[in-house]
C-alpha cells in the first residue's frame, strides 16, 4: 500500500512571472534609486545662470535701440521689437558674410576631421617614441592661445620679413618676393583656415585615438584575418563603432569653427581689405563696437545662436531615432 502525499496549495504566480518576466529586484538597503537628473543638479545650479543670463541679456539687447548715446545715458533706450532683425536681414552684406561663414566653417570642419582622424590612426601604428613626439607636438598646438598662434602665423607669412616668402625666394620662386598673402580673399581664408585646423586637430586626434583604443582587439584581428586593408577597416569597422564619438566631435567642431573670431580678426586685421574676409562673429563685433550699434550686434549674435542650436538638436534627435545613443 503506497503512502499518499499531500502538497500545500501553491501561491498564485505574480503578473510578472505569468508573463515570463522577472520580478523587479528591490534596491539594496530598501532605498529607492535617485533619478539621474538629480545628480546633475549641482552642476546645473552653477552652469544654468552662467549660460542663461548672458543669453537673456543678448536677447533683450537685440530688441532695443541701443547705441553709444543710450550707453552713455544721454538718450533713453527705446523698444524696437524685431526692428534690428529686419535691418540685419535686409542688409546684403549680412547674407554675403553668412555664406562666407558657412563655407569657411565647413572647410575647417572637414579639414580638421581629416587631419585628426588620419593622425589618430597613425598613432595606433607607430611606436612608443614617435607617438610621444606626435602627441607632444599636438598638445603644444592645442595649448597655444589663439592670439599667440595667430600672431606667429601672421609673422611667418609677413610680406617683407616672413619666413615663408624668404624660403620660397631662396628656392628660386622670385614671384614671392614681398608677396602679400592676405591681399587675395581666398588666399587669406586658406591661411586662416590652416591656423584654425592647426588649433583644432589635436582635440579630434586625441578623442578619436582614445575611441580607437577602446575597440576590442578581437574585432581588429578578425578584420585583418579576413584580408581587410587599412582604409576598409576604418570605413567598415572603426568609423561605425566610433559614430557616437564622431557625432560629438563633429558638433563641437561645427560650433567652434562657425564662431571663429580671433584668427580672422588678428590675421586679416579686422576682416580683410574692404571686409572681404568677414565672418559673422567679426561682423557682429564691427556692428556692435566699431559702429556703436549694440542692438544690431546683439541681433547678429542671436541669429548665430539659432543657427547653431537648431541643426544640433535635429541631428541628435535623428541619431536617437535610429537607435544610436550618444
Amino acid at each position: 500500500m503506497s503512502a499518499s502525499t499531500t502538497t500545500a496549495p501553491s501561491a498564485p504566480a505574480s503578473p510578472q512571472r505569468r508573463r515570463g518576466g522577472r520580478a523587479p529586484a528591490a534596491p539594496p538597503g530598501g532605498r529607492r534609486r535617485r533619478p539621474p537628473l538629480l545628480l546633475l543638479l549641482p552642476a546645473a545650479v552653477i552652469l544654468v545662470p552662467l549660460v542663461a543670463y548672458p543669453i537673456y541679456q543678448l536677447g533683450l539687447l537685440s530688441v532695443l535701440d541701443f547705441g553709444q548715446a543710450q550707453a552713455s545715458g544721454g538718450v533713453p533706450t527705446s523698444f524696437v521689437g524685431l526692428g534690428n532683425y529686419a535691418r540685419i536681414l535686409a542688409d546684403g552684406q549680412f547674407w554675403t558674410v553668412l555664406v562666407q561663414t558657412v563655407g569657411f566653417a565647413a572647410f575647417c570642419v572637414v579639414a580638421t576631421l581629416a587631419v585628426g582622424a588620419t593622425l589618430a590612426v597613425l598613432l595606433t601604428r607607430v611606436g612608443r617614441w614617435p607617438r610621444l613626439v606626435l602627441t607632444t607636438a599636438a598638445t603644444a598646438a592645442w595649448a597655444a592661445p589663439a592670439m599667440t598662434g595667430s600672431t606667429v602665423w601672421s609673422f611667418l607669412f609677413d610680406t617683407n620679413l616672413g619666413l615663408v616668402n624668404h624660403t620660397l625666394v631662396r628656392l628660386g620662386l622670385s614671384g614671392f618676393h614681398e608677396f602679400n598673402w592676405f591681399y587675395d580673399k581666398w588666399t587669406a581664408f586658406l591661411i586662416v583656415g590652416a591656423v584654425v585646423v592647426w588649433h583644432s586637430y589635436p582635440f579630434v586626434m586625441v578623442t578619436l585615438y582614445a575611441g580607437i583604443r577602446a575597440i576590442p582587439e578581437e574585432v581588429m584581428e578578425a578584420a585583418a584575418l579576413d584580408g581587410a586593408g587599412t582604409w576598409t577597416t576604418f570605413r567598415r569597422i572603426t568609423a561605425p563603432m566610433l559614430r557616437p564619438i564622431l557625432t560629438i566631435v563633429v558638433i563641437q567642431s561645427v560650433i567652434w569653427n562657425f564662431k571663429v573670431f580671433t584668427q580672422i580678426y588678428v590675421m586679416t586685421e579686422g576682416g580683410g581689405i574692404a571686409g572681404q574676409n568677414l565672418v559673422l562673429n567679426v561682423y557682429a563685433y564691427q556692428k556692435a563696437f566699431a559702429s556703436s550699434q549694440y542692438g544690431l550686434g546683439a541681433a547678429i549674435g542671436v541669429i548665430m545662436l539659432l543657427i547653431l542650436v537648431v541643426p544640433t538638436i535635429l541631428y541628435i534627435r535623428s541619431l536617437r531615432r535610429t537607435g544610436n545613443e550618444l
